[in-house]
């Protein structure tokens, strides 16, 4: 009989998205199954979300939950099994999941996924009937569940928190806390409490079973000053309960060789048609369309954290190789402006798209010669994951998930013929300047570049090894408690 996981989340792809969580959490039922894991998700009743639903089951009435009457859902949609919480005075309204409009947190954040925690607690208890083996929670506003679970009536349901990325810690004033329904004792140093206020996140790593991280490497990263953001004295007091395992990407939904939103389909033993689609990527930014000159492509935020300033200040190396660039991105409004600017300033040799396009990203993919991922602190990355499984060889900073998922083509990797990628250590712009032209030089030379693309477009990138991981870790711990 499969072991059933309850996954709390706040986004899953394809029902809602902003960032990379929905795509893992909407990756992992899949990937579980295959594994004997019978994942259910619940997810806040966003009007996206309710849209999709379809034919759901009313099964169990909340009323005066968190501010106003709510319902607990059954449904199973987009191939996933669900469990909705519609809450309308909470979720019911247009736009980001976060953001109210005008780019501002909406301020009742903290009780809107204190409300989702809340739920999945008593969902995973067995309020919809029998209780499950484990839970699964992601990331910060999923972060109370161990809370209501640790304070909450039995059984005591095992759970694993996955941090996707520490900089978004969930923290809330003091205020908030009565409105948790949480008792006293849970607002302490070894609790919620973090600076005199709520941590949601820190909540999760404090009463989580196991805590998994999106890789290996920020899993040793975030338990260093450096890294931890604060938290990594918590991370290190966590000993072995942390662990990093690697995301992947659904190969079926991300398959070169099927998608449909490229100008022409391909595959690692024939990789020709991918100058159809270079060439439709230039004329979609405004590129000259030439067949010899590399092209690196940008997709993500346009922020700090993802080194687009760097990006901007190296520009001088990628033109001085003969290179373009297209970049499809949003966020930061001054390196948005930034990033036209540049294209302005380089008609036809930089191209500049603001906001965020599926089909144009997978264009991105299956069209540039390169992907630049040169993050500061990256705790996987998916871009990199796609632009291997595209063959477009990343180009990428030596931190978190890209050290762990790309393999330098230094020499000895080409003589070895193992490289998939370049990466740069330290994260600098003289650095970045310098991978370019390491990429460029490589471009250059047919044969190698073949290999090299042929390399990475043969990474696995799926998620079966860490499927695997996943669940001897949620078998180890659904035993453990039995």
């Amino acid at each position: 009989m499969p072991l059933r996981v309850l996954a709390v989340a706040s986004e899953c792809f394809p029902l809602v998205k902003t960032g990379g969580l929905a795509d893992v959490v909407g990756a992992l039922p899949a990937a579980l199954a295959a594994e004997d894991i019978a994942l259910t998700t619940l997810l806040p009743g966003y009007p996206v979300v309710m849209q999709a639903l379809g034919e759901a089951t009313a099964t169990h009435a909340l009323p005066g939950f968190f501010g106003g009457d709510a319902r607990l859902l059954r449904c199973r949609a987009a191939g996933l099994e669900l469990v909705v919480l519609d809450a309308p005075h909470l979720y019911a309204r247009p736009g980001n999941p976060y953001l109210a409009p005008g780019g501002r947190e909406w301020e009742d954040n903290g009780t809107r996924f204190a409300a989702l925690a809340s739920a999945g607690a008593m969902v995973a208890r067995g309020a919809l009937g029998e209780a499950f083996d484990a839970v699964h929670a992601h990331d910060w506003q999923a972060g109370l569940v161990g809370a209501y679970l640790r304070f909450g009536p039995q059984p005591r349901v095992p759970l694993v928190f996955t941090v996707h990325n520490l900089a978004f810690q969930g923290q809330f004033p003091a205020w908030l806390f009565p409105l948790l329904g949480l008792p006293p004792a849970a607002f302490s140093v070894a609790g919620l409490e973090y600076h005199g206020g709520v941590g949601l996140l820190k909540a999760g790593l404090w009463f989580a079973d196991r805590i998994t991280t999106v890789s290996p490497s920020y899993a040793t990263e975030i338990r260093t000053p450096e890294g931890g953001m604060g938290l990594d004295g918590l991370l290190r007091g966590r000993g072995s309960d942390v662990s990093g395992i690697l995301n992947g990407i659904d190969t079926e939904e991300w398959n070169p060789a099927t998608d449909g939103h490229l100008a022409a389909c391909f595959s690692a033993e024939d990789a020709a048609p991918r100058a159809t689609n270079k060439a439709a990527l230039q004329r979609r930014f405004g590129l000259e369309e030439r067949a010899d000159v590399p092209l690196f492509g940008f997709v993500g935020r346009l922020a700090w954290q993802k080194g687009v300033d760097l990006i901007l200040e190296a520009l001088p190396w990628l033109l001085g190789s003969g290179a373009q660039l297209a970049v499809l991105g949003s966020g930061d409004a001054q390196l948005e402006e930034r990033c036209l600017g540049a294209a302005a300033a380089n008609a036809g040799r930089i191209g500049t798209v603001i906001g965020f396009d599926e089909g144009l990203a997978r264009l991105i993919y299956g069209g540039a010669d390169s992907v630049l991922v040169p993050s500061r602190f990256e705790p996987c990355g998916l871009a990199q994951l796609c632009a291997l499984r595209y063959g477009a060889p990343p180009l990428v900073a030596r931190v978190g998930g890209l050290a762990d998922t790309v393999i330098d083509a230094n020499e000895a990797a080409v003589a070895a013929g193992s490289g998939t990628g370049v990466q740069f250590a330290p994260v600098s712009v003289e650095m970045l300047g310098a991978a370019m032209h390491r990429m460029v030089a490589l471009y250059r030379q047919p044969t190698m570049w073949a290999q090299l693309r042929a390399n990475a477009m043969r990474a696995d990138v799926s998620w079966h090894r860490s499927a695997a991981r996943y669940a001897a870790l949620f078998r180890g711990m659904a035993t453990a408690d039995a």
